[in-house]
């Protein structure tokens, strides 16, 4: 590719916004219904935490190029004993966390066929191994009924926001505030562990490197630029929504976003937004049951799984480790099971950020000492500076998360 065809800053940024942009957010707005509108801190809060951590890739990107993905950082910067550790904690987050996608796409289902409502742990697992499935049959099923969904991902989002805002009610927002009375310093640290939820995946900005004009100056850039429009997008979605319904509506809601079209636009356009949010949940699923599988491969190949879990040859599907997954997840949905599909989603959103955020603190540490090698001073005070932020923020998400259980 010539440097007059790769990206630019902005159009790396708004790849990178589009990778981050999807079905983290669509259960969101009904688990924040308890904090109501006072959640809108909490996401400021978990943007300059998303931005710091973005920062900290991005400058790793750069000092490190011949990194074998993100999980390599800390290996080639601190000792190679961080090597199964990040991976552990990434390949259980994989398969944890892919639980919370299917309750996304089965809430969805359930508001166009409310009898899935009472079926969650059936539903749950005929999602999974459908998506186990498809994966048997090779990755290029996957990445089609992926890009399919893709685009019909974004339709929720962009259509409750916008007829949200355009009916938006400001005294229903502050009336909504605090629904609690509790002390936001007590609900907003869970609340920004729950929203962190739609900023996983902000490391996929290393990912345009290749394909940036400019990977030196450019990649940060879009690294920032990306996920700063992602958290516009996720506030303004969230913000409309609770300028339409109240939050008792939303705790009660397994399909938000279809809700408030349902209310503002008909229930013929409701369906069609429910629809397109469980396709996306479901293409991000399988994606995802892809990565997991892919990341036990090789764990298995480097010796930190046991090789009969798993096959360790990247040129032939990981047939052993997509069963695995399954299973995993399958025991993941039965550990997790609440008469509230509310409460599991958010158990397991937590458990899945706080596994993540020992991904990037290892990464912001391997970040402290990769520095030295940055010959401008100024410069090497700044990475440090963004790399302890962005260690301190982890750390604390872990700790909140932990003072929960």
């Amino acid at each position: 590719m010539t440097p007059a065809r790769r990206m630019g800053p902005a159009l790396a940024a708004l790849l990178v916004a589009g990778n981050m942009i999807g079905s983290g957010l669509y259960l969101l707005p009904a688990s924040l219904a308890d904090v109501g509108s006072s959640s809108l801190l909490a996401w400021l809060i978990a943007a300059g935490g998303a931005l710091a951590i973005a920062g900290v890739f991005a400058i790793l990107g750069r000092l490190r190029p011949e990194a074998d993905g993100v999980l390599d950082y800390p290996r080639l910067a601190l000792h190679r004993a961080t090597g199964p550790v990040a991976w552990a904690a990434y390949w259980v987050s994989g398969w944890a966390g892919n639980v919370a996608i299917a309750l996304a796409a089965l809430g969805y289902l359930a508001s166009l066929f409310p009898v899935l409502g009472g079926l969650t742990l059936a539903g749950l697992l005929v999602i999974m191994w459908l998506l186990v499935g498809l994966n048997m049959l090779g990755a290029r099923g996957v990445a089609g009924f992926g890009g399919v969904s893709l685009a019909l991902g974004l339709i929720p989002v962009i259509a409750a926001t916008v007829l949200g805002l355009l009916h938006f009610n400001p005294e229903l927002f502050t009336a909504a505030w605090n629904p609690s009375a509790r002390p936001l310093t007590q609900t907003l640290p869970p609340t920004v562990v729950l929203v962190f939820w739609a900023f996983l995946g902000l490391e996929s900005a290393n990912a345009a490197a290749a394909k940036v004009r400019d990977p030196a100056r450019d990649l940060p850039r879009a690294a920032l630029l990306g996920v700063g429009l992602a958290a516009l997008v996720y506030i303004l979605a969230c913000v409309a929504v609770q300028g339409v319904m109240t939050p008792a509506e939303l705790k009660l809601s397994s399909a938000p976003f279809a809700d408030v079209v349902t209310r503002l636009a008909g229930p013929i356009a409701g369906a069609v937004i429910a629809g397109c949010a469980a396709l996306k949940a479901m293409g991000t699923l399988g994606g995802w049951i892809l990565v997991t599988a892919e990341t036990g491969r090789a764990g298995a190949a480097a010796g930190y799984l046991p090789k009969f879990l798993s096959e360790s040859d990247p040129e032939v599907t990981p047939r052993r480790g997509l069963i695995l997954t399954g299973l995993l997840m399958t025991l993941t949905a039965f550990v997790t099971i609440s008469p509230a599909m509310g409460a599991q989603f958010n158990f397991i959103i937590g458990l899945s950020v706080a596994l993540f955020m020992l991904v990037y603190g290892l990464a912001a540490l391997a970040l402290i000492r990769e520095a030295r090698a940055i010959a401008s001073p100024a410069r090497r005070l700044a990475a440090r500076a963004i790399a302890v932020l962005a260690l301190v923020f982890s750390a604390w998400i872990v700790v909140v998360w932990v003072g929960t259980l």
